[in-house]
């Protein structure tokens, strides 16, 4: 796999205050990356920081070898990231496929090819095509999100808590669509709060702690691991001789 993402001691927050510190991370195409960690510990702000919604005030954000650091979102965009974020993710008043219309606002040609392409992939969408975005369930909303995200073929794909508040019926849809996604060949980065569920999917895993690198590697390997522990407190060396693993450091 090649490396399509990469953070390079991001230090990001809202003013004068930082939520992320010196966090290092790397995602690959075809892979699904996921951040875990304890609520607080600045997941989704470092999200937004990749897409462009937040300025670093340290480090480096690189797509493709390109450092997009303190590029505005809609540039970050046509340079090959989609961001979903867990609420305020679709446009309520317009349809569907409206709504797909505007996730393709800069693609050049082709808006209908791959309108079709986006609907195989999510049948639930295709059948409320005419519907507005504003009556589709929580589910349906999440992956309507998704579908627009894709329709810019992007080489990276951010979700926030795609899963989050949704019936167990579309968390398992929202995951084979994750799935699907990444096997295609794009790289998807997502910060799930079950942890179950992101270790069973993810292919690699970074644990957060306190808006810093905690630990990362593959997400066997992190299962083994007492993530109770981890979440609670203790340090590396600690949860590494707990748990009987032992793991590079952040890459």
């Amino acid at each position: 796999m090649s490396e399509v993402l990469r953070l390079d001691h991001v230090t990001v927050g809202y003013g004068m205050v930082p939520v992320n510190r010196d966090v290092s991370l790397s995602a690959d195409a075809g892979a699904i990356t996921v951040l875990i960690g304890p609520n607080g510990a600045g997941k989704s702000t470092l999200l937004k920081a990749t897409a462009g919604l937040l300025r670093p005030s340290a480090g480096q954000v690189v797509l493709e070898g390109r450092d997009v650091s303190g590029w505005r979102p809609h540039r970050i965009v046509r340079a090959g990231m989609g961001y979903v974020p867990q609420v305020s993710n679709v446009f309520p008043s317009l349809s569907v496929t409206e709504n797909l219309e505007m996730g393709a606002y800069v693609r050049p040609a082709g808006t209908r090819e791959r309108m079709e392409e986006v609907l195989e992939m999510f049948p639930d969408l295709r059948q409320a095509a005419r519907q507005r975005a504003g009556a589709l369930s929580g589910g349906q909303r999440t992956m309507l999100a998704m579908a627009r995200a894709l329709m810019l073929d992007p080489r990276v794909l951010l979700l926030d808590e795609p899963t989050g508040g949704l019936a167990p019926m579309y968390i398992d849809r929202v995951w084979d669509k994750t799935v699907a996604i990444a096997r295609g060949g794009t790289s998807v980065v997502v910060v799930e709060q079950n942890v179950d569920l992101a270790l069973e999917h993810a292919d690699h895993v970074y644990i957060l702690i306190a808006g810093r690198n905690f630990i990362d590697g593959p997400a066997a390997e992190v299962a083994r691991m007492d993530l109770g522990a981890i979440f609670l407190g203790k340090d590396r060396r600690e949860a590494e001789a707990a748990s009987g693993v032992s793991l590079p450091p952040v890459r």
